[in-house]
């Protein structure tokens, strides 16, 4: 089927939701319960400061531990408010915030943060005067800010003054909420509420049962177990997790033109943030490109640059080490997916 396509399902009784382009897989959600998600807040407890790097341990329900980078001006025992960022590594406290944000689809409520602002990404003055005046029209708390997305451009003015509204509400609420024992105060989106939320351009949205089946997306799903990722003309690339990084090793295959191992290289560097989003793997990530020279490196990190630019992850790249290899820091946002499949397909 051509053009974009939203499917909302289930597998093994896991929420899940995929989206097609052209019929094929661009980016896959499927929950786990076993780590909070993203964007859970809590009402956590201070439990130790940790000497010479500046952060604080706090008591999570259920046991869990989790990490504050800033801890400045805590004191154990200090109740505060704290928002997840992502997830943390086999035997990690869980990384958390204490600027707790409030996002939907076309707003993000900022306690603590006043002032409103609107997306970069629309630049048409008509189209923000329109958005402003929404935010306007309804207003939020004393002492929050306002970021309009950039979806506002094209929703209807009721459609944004709503979504203002119900984060409002909901920061109110959970902000004055800051007394008591250790708890989950919201449990962050859901793959099904996060589709929503983020893929936000004109699509076909599919909800029946069974619409990965039908839909051949549990095929596509079952391709992702291999590490390999074709590149065209033969090159493939291998995007393999370690215990210590995400390991990625270009190779031109059977091509041995002049141009192979740049054409390879541009190619991985294209097809990366896909390999990487479908996989949910962040953290390191080295890339072993083919053998090349030192003045293809500009175009790589170019092709790597404008790849990235659309991809919704936060990946910072970060340079050539002495051995040719290029590292990359990726937000882990997602858990990893190989020990999902063996749970969902298995």
């Amino acid at each position: 089927m051509k053009g974009r396509m939203i499917v909302l399902d289930h597998v093994a009784g896991r929420e899940a939701a995929a989206l097609l382009v052209d019929g094929k897989l661009q980016d896959l959600l499927v929950d786990d319960d076993s780590a909070p998600r993203p964007s859970a807040i809590f009402r956590a407890v201070c439990d130790r400061p940790l000497k010479g790097q500046g952060g604080m341990i706090l008591r999570l329900p259920e046991g869990e531990t989790a990490f504050l980078r800033q801890g400045k001006g805590l004191a154990p025992g200090q109740t505060i408010l704290v928002q997840v960022t992502g997830y943390a590594d086999d035997g990690k406290a869980v990384p958390v915030t204490d600027r707790v944000l409030f996002k939907s689809r076309y707003a993000i409520v900022t306690p603590g943060k006043p002032g409103i602002n609107v997306s970069r990404q629309i630049k048409d003055d008509e189209i923000r005067e329109r958005v402003l005046a929404c935010a306007h029209e309804v207003g939020v708390t004393d002492g929050f800010g306002l970021i309009l997305r950039s979806s506002c451009a094209d929703a209807a003015d009721e459609d944004i003054i709503e979504d203002i509204a119900a984060m409002d509400t909901l920061a109110s609420a959970i902000m004055a909420d800051t007394a008591g024992p250790v708890e989950a105060l919201t449990d962050g989106d859901g793959p099904h509420a996060l589709a929503w939320r983020e893929w936000v351009e004109p699509a076909t949205v599919i909800t029946e049962s069974g619409g990965f089946e039908n839909h051949g997306v549990l095929d596509q799903i079952e391709n992702l177990r291999s590490a390999q990722v074709g590149l065209g003309g033969g090159a493939f690339m291998y995007v393999e997790p370690t215990r210590a990084l995400v390991a990625v090793d270009v190779n031109t295959g059977g091509d041995t033109s002049p141009a192979a191992t740049l054409k390879a290289n541009l190619a991985a560097a294209s097809a990366l943030p896909r390999a990487l989003r479908l996989r949910g793997l962040g953290g390191q990530i080295v890339i072993d490109p083919a053998p090349m020279s030192k003045a293809h490196r500009k175009q790589i990190e170019a092709a790597l640059r404008g790849a990235l630019k659309s991809d919704a992850i936060d990946t910072a790249l970060v340079g050539w080490t002495p051995l040719g290899h290029f590292e990359l820091q990726r937000k882990r946002e997602r858990l990893p997916l190989a020990p999902l499949l063996d749970a969902v397909l298995s």
